[in-house]
């Protein structure tokens, strides 16, 4: 045997050895697994047989039968005790007084617990025959039965090996066919590594007469000297100039976008404090109160204007210098509680109740007071803006690892159609296109809470909340 044969030997008799343990370990888990559900099955549906006797002689009882003709004298031992264990008839022995109590017995155990309970295989004092046992729960008394465990029982509880000998059979021919299958392979690796060698020599690769197929394994070594030389830092290089194109072109789509919709959301409310100070001006003879109206106009929409230019702010920063914000230890609850006080006569205004869960909680984190004091703001304004009236707010950290603290916020408001959940979170994006003018809203606010969850190493998901509102659930990192 050459060198060469060796190395293919070695290869896929390995190959094949790593594969077949792989193998002969999922087939011997899944014989396994048929024997144990196999005799499972059969305990069931004998125990299930032995359920419905005792559910026949429940009835009898009920009917007002006795105990001997409630009783089927010919299906096997019955055997009826009190929820003590103490026997009061059994069909085997008619003086039950010197029958011991059986509460300790496995299948009375398991009936007191679970309502019906069984013992495949026990020896019993009293007969001195060993039985299947099976025991049901009734109001007042417990049902025993139990069937001898002789040579029938013994064949209805045997397993059927029919499908495990066609699996193993099956098993048997796909291990030759793979071993044949790897023995092929070991061969062309050989031929393969005689090609790559002399490849790496000449320089120049050439189609060989022993070359028979693709390459794999020993080869790949010798295909990389080659190829990789030439072919990888070109390769690497196109790569690297379309993903720069790619993302300066996705970068300029969204510098448009945001410049474009900047400039809309700038442009109302500076154009509708224009028209209300050029009617002032143009028209000498409006009454107080009108003016008095437009300037209070105009004051609403220098606060809108306001608030957008100061979410923008937040954003730029946000994206492109977030260490501005400087982090410190901070009590989330205690946010939280000072957010709700900063919004309470605006939630009794519109008659919204709060369902603080993390009152009385100590939620400590390292972080920016001021972001992590805008996220539950922000969420508490988009509900004051679009949720409605007469409606609850519930806030909650229902989980904390050792990383992160978990947050439930949801109101049940009008809430959102399922196909806007995924946008919410979206500069300048709009459930229903004018909604946030006429309420105030910037557009901003929730684009402004999932960045500064994520300046906290957090994220955050919008969906319904039933039976009506939305519900937000988010992650803050504690470091």
């Amino acid at each position: 045997m050459s060198s060469g044969e060796k190395i293919y030997f070695k290869f896929h008799l390995r190959l094949f050895w790593s594969v077949m343990a792989v193998f002969i370990l999922l087939t011997a888990s899944f014989v396994w697994f048929y024997i144990s559900k196999e005799k499972q099955y059969k305990i069931e549906m004998l125990n299930q047989r032995l359920s419905v006797y005792n559910r026949c002689v429940h009835h009898n009882l009920n009917n007002g039968l006795t105990f001997n003709a409630a009783v089927e004298n010919d299906f096997g031992r019955t055997t009826i005790l009190d929820l003590k264990g103490n026997v009061l008839y059994d069909s085997e022995k008619k003086d039950v007084s010197t029958i011991e109590n059986h509460l300790n017995r496995k299948e009375i155990q398991e009936c007191l617990q679970n309502g019906n309970g069984y013992d495949i295989r026990r020896h019993s004092e009293t007969t001195g025959k060993y039985y299947f046992y099976a025991a049901k729960l009734f109001d007042d008394y417990i049902i025993r039965s139990a069937i001898p465990y002789n040579n029938a029982l013994i064949n209805d509880l045997k397993i059927d090996y029919t499908v495990v000998w066609i699996f193993l059979l099956i098993v048997s021919v796909l291990s030759f066919i793979f071993f044949m299958v790897m023995k092929q392979l070991g061969q062309n690796i050989n031929h393969l590594n005689d090609f790559a060698m002399r490849a790496d020599k000449e320089g120049n690769i050439e189609y060989a007469p022993t070359f028979a197929n693709n390459e794999l394994g020993e080869i790949s070594q010798h295909i990389i000297q080659i190829y990789n030389r030439l072919m990888k830092t070109k390769s690497d290089l196109v790569l690297e100039q379309k993903r720069v194109l790619k993302e300066q072109e996705q970068q300029a789509l969204i510098k448009k976008q945001l410049t474009q919709n900047i400039s809309h959301e700038l442009k109302t409310p500076v154009s509708s404090i224009q028209g209300y100070l050029e009617t002032i001006l143009t028209n000498k003879d409006l009454s107080p109160d009108t003016i008095q109206h437009f300037v209070q106009k105009s004051y609403d929409q220098c606060n809108r204007l306001s608030s957008l230019l100061y979410d923008i702010s937040n954003l730029t920063k946000l994206e492109e210098a977030p260490e501005m914000f400087v982090k410190e230890t901070v009590d989330i609850s205690e946010v939280i509680a000072s957010t709700l006080s900063d919004v309470g006569l605006l939630l009794s205004g519109k008659n919204i109740s709060i369902d603080n869960r993390t009152k009385g909680k100590t939620l400590i984190c390292k972080g920016n007071p001021s972001l992590l004091y805008s996220i539950f703001r922000n969420l508490i304004d988009n509900t004051l803006a679009y949720a409605g009236t007469h409606i609850e707010i519930g806030i909650d950290c229902y989980k904390e690892d050792e990383t992160h603290y978990y947050f439930r916020y949801y109101d049940t408001g009008i809430g959102v159609s399922e196909e806007h959940l995924p946008r919410l979170f979206e500069r300048f994006y709009r459930v229903d296109k004018g909604r946030s003018r006429k309420s105030g809203g910037t557009g901003l606010g929730l684009a402004v809470v999932k960045n500064a969850l994520l300046n906290h190493g957090g994220s955050i998901s919008a969906k319904t909340h039933y039976p009506s509102g939305l519900e937000f659930e988010f992650s803050i990192g504690k470091k």
